[in-house]
C-alpha cells in the first residue's frame, strides 16, 4: 500500500502511486523541502534527499501567514507540523521527530522553535491590528477621561467629608449658627414641658427670670453653692487620719452649669467660680468696681469680645470669627487670660505641654500648685486659709477650678478641684461633711486621677496698673503660654 504525497489518495504499490501522479497531477513536480531541487518524482526525491542531505535537517520556516505545505502546498494552517508529519514524514527520514523546529513569524520574523507558540504570537498581532485605526489612541484617551473623572468623584466626595466634619466640629465647639444660651435655655424647658417634667406656669415664670436676668447681664445665682471652702477649713482642722496638710484658696462659690448651657459652658462657670473669690478680696475692688455682681454667659461672652475689640489675642478672636455672642463656643485659657487682664487683674498661664511622671501622670503640676498655695504660707499649722484666689485648670474638653491642696502622710499630693459639671444638689452636701469625709470624693484628685496628654492652668497674682495692662495686650497679640519643661 502507497500513498500520494499530493492528494493522499491510497494506492496498492509505488509503482501504481507513481503513475497516479504523473496523470493526476502532472503540474506538481514534487520538490525538496531543503534546497527546492526539482524532482520527476518521490522515489527520485528520497533518493536526493539521502545523497544531498545525508544530516537530519530541520522543517523549512513559515514564511507567510498562510503557512502553506513545502511538499504539496497545500494550505495547512496552524495544523502544518501535524499535516507534515502525517502526509510527508517517510520523506524527511526516520529521525524528524529528534529534530528542532524554527518558525519564522510571518508578520515580524521572530523565530520560534514551537508551532503552538509561534499561534500565539501570530495571534496577538491579529489581536492588535483588529482594532480599528487610531483605536489605541482612542482606548488612551477613554482611559485617561475614566480616571479624571474617578479622581473629581474622589476629590467630590472628600470635600463633602471635610465638610460634614467641618461641620461637626462646629456643632461640638458651639460654633455653628444653633443659637446660645438663651436658645438652648428655652429648648430645654420646652422639651421639660412635653415630657411632664415641668408645668407650663413653671416654663412661664422661669423663662421671664432667665429675660430678666439676661436683661441686666447677672447670672441668677440658681446654680451656686457658697460656703464650701469654709467648711473644709473647719472639718480639716479636726481630721487626724491621713492628712498632713492642707492648703485652701480664699473663698470660692461653686458654679454648675444649667439648661442654657450644658455640655459647654464650664469655661464660664469656671470664671464665675474665680471672680467670686476676687469679688471678696479688697486688692481687687479697684478692677472690680464696674463688676459688682456675678455676669451671666452672656454678658461674660460680651466682656471676652469687648477684650478682643481693645486688641488682646486677636490670633484666637480669629478663631472665633471676633464673635461668641448668641453662640455655645467652648472658652480656654486664652480668654480666661485676655479677660483677667482687659480687667487689670494679673494673671498668668502656665502650660504643662507633656506628662512629667510614670504612666501619663503630672507630678510637675501638682508641685506648681503646691508651690502656688505654700508660698509666704509657710508655718507648722496644719490648715492654711490662704488669700490667694483659686486656680484654672484646663484641659482638653473640660475645664475646673483648683480650690485647695492636700498633703498626705506619706507625702502624696492630692488637688481640690470643684467641677462646674457636678450639680448643686452634691455640691451641698459638702456642706454637712461627716467626720469619715466620704463626700470629699467630689473634690479630691490624685495624681493618677489627672492622665490628659496636656494641661494648662491661669492662676492670679495681684492687679495691673493701666500701663502694665497696655504692655500685655500688645503682648498677647503674639500670646505664649510658659511652659514648664
Amino acid at each position: 500500500m502507497s500513498a500520494c504525497g499530493i492528494c493522499g489518495q491510497v494506492l496498492p504499490s509505488e509503482v501504481a502511486a507513481r503513475r497516479h501522479v504523473n496523470r493526476a497531477h502532472p503540474d506538481r513536480q514534487p520538490r525538496c523541502p531543503l534546497c527546492s531541487a526539482a524532482a520527476s518524482g518521490y522515489e527520485e526525491l528520497r533518493r536526493h534527499v539521502e545523497a544531498a542531505h545525508p544530516e537530519p535537517q530541520p522543517l523549512p520556516r513559515a514564511r507567510s501567514p498562510e503557512l502553506e505545505c513545502p511538499f504539496c502546498g497545500e494550505a495547512a494552517g496552524r495544523q502544518l507540523e501535524a499535516h507534515v508529519r502525517e502526509r510527508h514524514g517517510q520523506l524527511l527520514g526516520a529521525d524528524t521527530e529528534n529534530v528542532e523546529q524554527l518558525y519564522e513569524c510571518p508578520i515580524c520574523d521572530l523565530t520560534c522553535t514551537n508551532i503552538q507558540i509561534l499561534e500565539e504570537h501570530v495571534d496577538l498581532h491579529l489581536e492588535e491590528h483588529s482594532f480599528p485605526e487610531g483605536g489605541s489612541s482612542g482606548d488612551l484617551e477613554l482611559a485617561q477621561q475614566l480616571q479624571t473623572e474617578e479622581y473629581k468623584q474622589q476629590r467630590l466626595e472628600e470635600e463633602k467629608r471635610e465638610k460634614e466634619e467641618f461641620k461637626k466640629l462646629q456643632r461640638q465647639y458651639g460654633l455653628d449658627s444653633s443659637g446660645g444660651y438663651k436658645k438652648q435655655f428655652l429648648n430645654n424647658m420646652e422639651r421639660e414641658v412635653n415630657r411632664g417634667r415641668m408645668q407650663p406656669f413653671e416654663y412661664h415664670k422661669r423663662k421671664a427670670d432667665m429675660m430678666e436676668c439676661l436683661a441686666f447681664g447677672i447670672d441668677d445665682g440658681k446654680t451656686k453653692t457658697s460656703g464650701i471652702t469654709e467648711v473644709l477649713c473647719k472639718y480639716y482642722q479636726n481630721e487626724n487620719k491621713d492628712v498632713r496638710r492642707v492648703w485652701l484658696s480664699a473663698g470660692v462659690d461653686h458654679f454648675h452649669s444649667s439648661l442654657g448651657d450644658k455640655g459647654w459652658g464650664c469655661g464660664y462657670r469656671n470664671f464665675q467660680m474665680l471672680l467670686s473669690s476676687l469679688l471678696q478680696n479688697s486688692l481687687y475692688n479697684d478692677c472690680l468696681r464696674d463688676t459688682a455682681q456675678i455676669p451671666s454667659i452672656p454678658k461674660i461672652q460680651s466682656m471676652i469680645e469687648d477684650a478682643w475689640k481693645e486688641g488682646f489675642d486677636p490670633h484666637g478672636a480669629s478663631h472665633f470669627n471676633n464673635r461668641l455672642c448668641g453662640s455655645k463656643a467652648w472658652i480656654g485659657a486664652c480668654e480666661i487670660y485676655s479677660l483677667l487682664t482687659s480687667l487689670r487683674i494679673k494673671c498668668q498661664i502656665i502650660d504643662f505641654h507633656k506628662p512629667t511622671g510614670p504612666t501619663g501622670t503630672h507630678p510637675r503640676l501638682f508641685e506648681w500648685i503646691l508651690r502656688y498655695y505654700s508660698t509666704d504660707n509657710e508655718g507648722a499649722a496644719k490648715v492654711v486659709c490662704t488669700s490667694r484666689p483659686p486656680i484654672y485648670l484646663q484641659h482638653q474638653g473640660h475645664s475646673r477650678t483648683v480650690v485647695g491642696i492636700e498633703e498626705k502622710k506619706n507625702k502624696a499630693l492630692c488637688l481640690l478641684l470643684f467641677d462646674p459639671g457636678c450639680p448643686s444638689q452634691e455640691m451641698q452636701k459638702l456642706l454637712k461633711l461627716s467626720n469619715d469625709g466620704t463626700n470629699l470624693k467630689l473634690l479630691r484628685k490624685f495624681m493618677g486621677s489627672l492622665k490628659e496628654k496636656q494641661y494648662q492652668i491661669v492662676a492670679v497674682d495681684g492687679s495691673l496698673t493701666l500701663e502694665e495692662k497696655t504692655a500685655r495686650c500688645l503682648a498677647s497679640r503674639v500670646l505664649t503660654s510658659e511652659k514648664i519643661p
